[in-house]
């Protein structure tokens, strides 16, 4: 979240103070492991994105407010550690690396314990934060997305280091590269931030990110990615802190976030689509994550939770990043919560998305 909405939510927190297809039930452990093709191989797994995925990238950036390696983000994290990870435990670039038997856990490209063997994996450059808007970064005080290809640049240099130039084109072209985007943009920027709303109407916006986001999928390929998973943005005016400020006294979905959300993902749905009918050996694959997040909000009790209006976190309606701290309260019991602070789900919430999404998708990658 950036500065200019965190103030939002920190006003609102005084007045506070002051004043279906998985069944009902469903609680998965593990991510079910994808069986790949004797001919296909997927060495490695690269991530791009925001907070949603970032697994520790912001943790040393003491200017932003976007972090969280603190108690108690991280209490079911393996070990109970705080990581930087901005959920209770294991994010969608976890659990994406377990599904393809890749390894455990996807470690943060800036973390200092990286080990050389963890690059020939993959690693995760997304920052909590980020958008494709470059002003999206500036407003939360982070690396710009730019940032994020330079250092993937710095990374393929690191990998020829260890493994050589061949070696080194056959993991970048055959491993699975992923971009989780534009919430920020449109959550924090547009309508949490008058600078963009007095230059563009919302259609107009979504055209200028697209544009960003197309520019971004293109220097991918020309770096050698050929397997691009792109994820669409969420409900995000379903996610308590957007219901909160933008839902009325009832607090119900922000429905011109999520206008804006669906009308973007239609645009960068069909963005995908052109770019893997003109770039030669692409497989750029569009990602629908906002209707299953939907569906679970629509249909809690399909899935086994109760609380879809708050998280797990404080109050539930404004706590994110510093908000939530080891001063807050927090629930019993996160598993019947969609949500562990006022934007991002619990790791429950996650596993059901996440294996939404590969039943889907997965055999488009091959």
């Amino acid at each position: 979240m950036d500065p200019a909405r965190a103030i939002v939510v920190c006003i609102l927190c005084c007045i506070l103070m002051c004043n279906g297809s998985f069944g009902e039930g469903l609680d998965m452990k593990q991510i079910k492991v994808i069986k790949l093709p004797t001919n296909v191989s997927i060495p490695a797994l690269i991530m791009f994105g925001d907070s949603i995925v970032d697994t520790g990238n912001n943790n040393n950036n003491f200017q932003t407010f976007a972090r969280c390696n603190f108690f108690p983000y991280g209490r079911d994290f393996p070990g109970g550690v705080s990581t930087g990870r901005y959920s209770n435990g294991k994010v969608p670039a976890d659990l994406l690396v377990e599904a393809f038997g890749i390894k455990e856990l996807l470690p943060a490209y800036k973390d200092s314990s990286l080990e050389p063997n963890d690059l020939l994996t993959g690693v995760n450059l997304a920052a909590g934060g980020v958008g494709y808007d470059p002003l999206t970064s500036k407003l939360a005080a982070v690396e710009l997305l730019s940032d994020q290809l330079e250092q993937f640049k710095g990374y393929i240099d690191r990998l020829k280091g260890i493994v050589g130039e061949k070696r080194t084109s056959f993991i970048i072209s055959n491993s699975l590269i992923f971009v989780v985007l534009g919430s920020n943009d449109i959550s924090n920027t547009y309508f949490g931030s008058p600078l963009r709303r007095l230059h563009f109407d919302v259609p107009s916006y979504t055209d200028f990110i697209l544009n960003q986001a197309s520019q971004f999928f293109k220097e991918l390929y020309q770096l050698g990615a050929r397997r691009i998973g792109i994820l669409g943005v969420p409900p995000i005016g379903c996610v308590p802190s957007q219901r909160t400020v933008g839902g009325g006294i009832k607090r119900d979905c922000d429905e011109n976030q999520n206008k804006a959300a669906e009308l973007f993902n239609s645009k960068l749905s069909a963005e995908t689509n052109h770019l893997r009918h003109t770039l030669p050996s692409s497989k750029f694959i569009y990602l629908d994550v906002y209707n299953p997040l939907l569906d679970i909000i629509t249909n809690p009790t399909k899935y086994g939770f109760e609380v879809v209006n708050k998280g797990c976190c404080g109050t539930g309606l404004i706590e994110v990043t510093k908000l939530c701290n080891q001063y807050q309260r927090t629930c019993t019991d996160d598993s019947k919560y969609v949500f562990w602070d006022s934007y991002h789900p619990t790791e429950r919430a996650y596993r059901i998305i996440v294996q939404r999404i590969l039943t889907k998708y997965a055999s488009s990658f091959f």
